[in-house]
């Protein structure tokens, strides 16, 4: 851990790269008791036991699907992470020259005080709605009406924000939203969709453009530097946006470290060996020791 820390104290610059696995670190689980507490009537009717499968699911209409989504979102976008997690990665980072790549869309990193100039989500952003078409290449917020959607249905939105049942449970719950809250796309009124990258009708609008400038600007100005590659919680799920990349700039540039914590998934290909740190442990406890 001190060569951990040694590393990023003396670094030019820190590139974060950030996968699912980190905001389950954090208890932004998808599955299990948080699945179960808020989703028990869809798992009953449709037999899916997470929020991932569930996000596939072909509900019986609009204002099912958004009762659904309204509540996957609410908990993942706009509930604060459990666990300190992000807290703990700024407080190593903050006050260096950093930048954060990531395919998570539950923006933790801005929650836990990361500077929004300094992030780039590829993959979308649970606080965005697109044209489901898309008809027109711009996002709207979305945080008003999910919070009515998620108080139609029943559920009771804290002071602090976190969401609770009703004293009767699932009996005081609706599966349904209102037809009147079903978002529609101002231009061309079709149904409106998340702003997630599944297939090509995802929107890369004005602001996600600016963050890829971005990210590339940061990139040219650093990558030949004292650069740490530092990958939290990245999977196999697409490893062509951080990981793969990552090793590469590694290999070009012999000043650069790439350092990898991912609890079961830490490896690193023999060319890069000698400049990498993999750590096969939780991130929470890692970044805990660390500090």
């Amino acid at each position: 851990m001190k060569d951990i820390m040694a590393i990023l104290q003396n670094a030019d610059s820190i590139l974060i790269g950030a996968g699912a696995g980190l905001s389950t670190s954090a208890g932004f689980t998808y599955s299990g008791e948080r699945f179960k507490t808020y989703f028990a009537d869809f798992e009953k009717k449709y037999g899916f036991h997470d929020m991932y499968s569930g996000g596939f699911t072909a509900f019986e209409s609009l204002e099912e699907n958004w009762a659904y989504w309204s509540r996957q979102i609410y908990l993942n976008r706009f509930v604060k992470a459990p666990l300190p997690v992000y807290e703990k990665l700024f407080e190593l980072v903050k006050g260096k020259n950093y930048f954060v790549l990531t395919t998570n869309v539950d923006h933790c990193f801005q929650k836990a005080g990361f500077d929004k100039s300094k992030l780039f989500y590829t993959q979308g952003d649970y606080g965005l709605w697109q044209c489901s078409q898309p008809c027109h290449k711009k996002t709207y917020d979305n945080q008003l009406f999910v919070e009515k959607m998620i108080r139609e249905q029943g559920f009771v939105i804290q002071d602090d924000g976190n969401l609770e049942l009703p004293e009767h449970g699932f009996e005081e719950i609706k599966m349904t939203v209102p037809s009147e809250l079903v978002p529609r796309c101002p231009v061309c009124g079709k149904p409106m969709a998340m702003n997630l990258r599944c297939d090509d009708t995802f929107v890369e609008d004005e602001g996600w453009k600016r963050a890829a400038g971005r990210y590339e600007d940061f990139l040219n100005k650093n990558k030949d530097g004292r650069i740490v590659f530092l990958e939290l919680g990245v999977g196999g799920n697409t490893p062509g946006i951080i990981k793969y990349p990552f090793w590469n700039m590694t290999y070009a540039n012999p000043q650069a470290t790439y350092i990898c914590i991912n609890k079961g998934e830490a490896a690193v290909p023999r060319e890069i060996e000698k400049q990498s740190i993999c750590v096969n442990n939780d991130i929470y406890e890692t970044l805990a020791d660390l500090r």
